[in-house]
């Protein structure tokens, strides 16, 4: 059984259940909590994702403890009257360590795809870096998407047994989705495109940046976009109200930016293969974008994706106003630096991700052998 809730999930675990149902040894269910339920479904849709349970735990204003109990009441009683072989996770939701928790308590093996990526400080991200530490002390199998998340799970005594590097499963999506172009629903966006105008494409959500940091990178991008008039930002808005308060007062009127609904993830695949700089303060984009050659700045003070940056392709740049509009800046009119980032090696993935997840999982099944080991190109 897989499990996910929102779209980033549904976006990784996409290609797995694809290559799963594939195979000849293993029968695929796929459980969906609905903690993201308009983007999640764009995602089912795009990839033809057709859940078995559909757990519709979405309340309006749900505060995580809601997320963690109806995830896991909501799963207990299918685990229960039909126990799957296994259950698959994804990565560090509140949806993804719920159900790592109901699995473990009816004593089925738990495979945690995207198992060991660290930021080392417990409060930041909030709460992914307590969830993703909780699931990897209950999983059996981890499905390690770099050496680095490797050794992260070596140094917190998980055997080396139960680590597979498989690279990053969001590149197999990426590649897959870009390849089809998908139109734009916005025109405003659909008018870029040959347009010559340079995109400098900025997503932010994060929860331990809402708020007065969130408003200074708001003023952070109204700066730009009044300094680089050849510039079109295109910020495409987060669900969450207290995003759209601190971002939409601020940019509403600025003339070269366009704030766009949630795009579908065709759309924003194809946006992003269009930017010639990304500012955000995601995780998975600090993966997409290097595969598409794409630099990429982090407003935040650290990374649990500490592989980009140390390849160049990712600089953490922080959530100060200046900082922001200076590293912007100085990327956009310094070529050299620019190009050093832009042909980094991207650490992450090389599309071929969910089949080593699918033999590791036939492994720990004892229906199949493992492959080998990811390793980036050089």
């Amino acid at each position: 059984m897989l499990v996910f809730g929102t779209r980033p999930e549904a976006i990784k675990i996409a290609p797995v259940i694809s290559a799963l149902r594939r195979t000849t040894t293993l029968d695929v269910r796929v459980t969906v909590t609905g903690q993201h339920r308009a983007m999640l479904d764009q995602v089912n849709t795009l990839f033809g994702i057709r859940p078995d349970h559909d757990l519709d735990i979405l309340e309006q204003g749900q505060e995580l403890h809601s997320i963690m109990t109806r995830t896991i009441n909501g799963l207990s009683p299918l685990l229960r009257d039909d126990p799957p072989a296994a259950v698959l996770v994804q990565g560090d939701t509140t949806t993804s360590t719920a159900a790592a928790i109901a699995a473990f308590y009816r004593q089925i093996p738990v495979v945690h795809l995207e198992a060991g990526l660290r930021s080392g400080n417990l409060q930041s991200p909030f709460p992914e870096e307590a969830n993703r530490r909780i699931t990897s002390q209950i999983a059996a199998l981890h499905l390690a998407p770099t050496s680095t998340s490797r050794q992260n799970l070596l140094d917190e005594k998980i055997a080396a047994a139960d680590i597979a590097i498989t690279g990053n499963t969001v590149i197999d999506a990426l590649l897959q989705v870009v390849r089809d172009h998908h139109p734009f629903s916005d025109p405003r966006l659909e008018a870029l495109v040959g347009s010559g105008r340079r995109i400098l494409l900025v997503t932010t959500h994060r929860r331990e940046n809402q708020g007065a940091a969130m408003r200074g990178m708001a003023r952070a991008i109204d700066r730009i976009a009044e300094n680089e008039p050849e510039l079109t930002v295109v910020l495409p808005l987060h669900m969450n109200p207290v995003v759209r308060e601190a971002i939409v007062p601020a940019l509403r009127d600025r003339q070269n930016v366009i704030l766009t609904e949630p795009l579908a993830y065709g759309e924003f695949a194809r946006l992003l293969s269009l930017a010639a700089v990304v500012l955000t303060d995601s995780g998975g984009v600090q993966e997409e974008a290097p595969s598409l050659g794409k630099p990429v700045l982090v407003m935040r003070e650290n990374t649990e994706r500490p592989e980009a940056v140390t390849a160049g392709t990712v600089a953490l740049v922080g959530a100060d106003e200046h900082a922001i509009v200076d590293s912007v800046t100085a990327l956009l009119h310094d070529d050299e630096h620019y190009a050093s980032m832009a042909t980094a090696v991207n650490p992450y993935g090389d599309g071929r991700a969910a089949e080593r997840v699918v033999a590791a999982v036939e492994q720990l099944l004892g229906v199949g052998t493992r492959l080998p080991d990811f390793t980036p190109l050089p």
